[in-house]
């Protein structure tokens, strides 16, 4: 029996690979090769996809027959959620709709309501506080356009 584990880790390797080279050949010309620019965030992301996929294809899951699609609802409120935090990204901006997705799959994997809210905010404000002050790389705001200075 092929598992399918294994299967997806090599269409994620790929996926990777593309990804990867996509990113190293994107050409800014504004950056000097030292700085931080649009290709990093996906090469690193194409790193991690890449090691992620490599040990699924090492170690893949053992399923039992009988819990197979067991998880499937779950995918699906997932994928549902992940297209709903695409398209309300602008006009409810970065932080609001990044703290509703993270709450939200918090809460489907068992976490207290509380906690993930929490964890939604916290979260959501430190990333964007990463990239907009750390990283200079707008994201956006929404319906609170203010002007960020430090």
């Amino acid at each position: 029996m092929i598992n399918l584990d294994r299967i997806l880790g090599l269409l994620l390797l790929i996926l990777a690979v593309a990804y990867g080279w996509g990113a190293f050949n994107f050409q800014v010309a504004f950056a000097v090769p030292e700085s931080v620019g649009p290709a990093t965030f996906p090469k690193i992301l194409a790193l991690i996809i890449g090691v992620s996929s490599l040990y699924m294809l090492v170690k893949p899951d053992s399923l039992e027959e009988g819990i197979r699609f067991k998880a499937l609802p779950e995918l699906c409120i997932v994928l549902v959620v992940l297209i709903l935090y695409v398209f309300m990204m602008e006009p409810l901006g970065f932080v609001l709709s990044t703290s509703c997705m993270v709450a939200i799959l918090c809460w489907r994997m068992g976490v207290k309501p509380l906690y993930a809210g929490l964890t939604g905010i916290v979260g959501s404000t430190l990333v964007f506080i990463l990239f907009h002050f750390g990283l200079a790389l707008p994201l956006p705001i929404g319906p609170w356009e203010v002007e960020w200075k430090l």
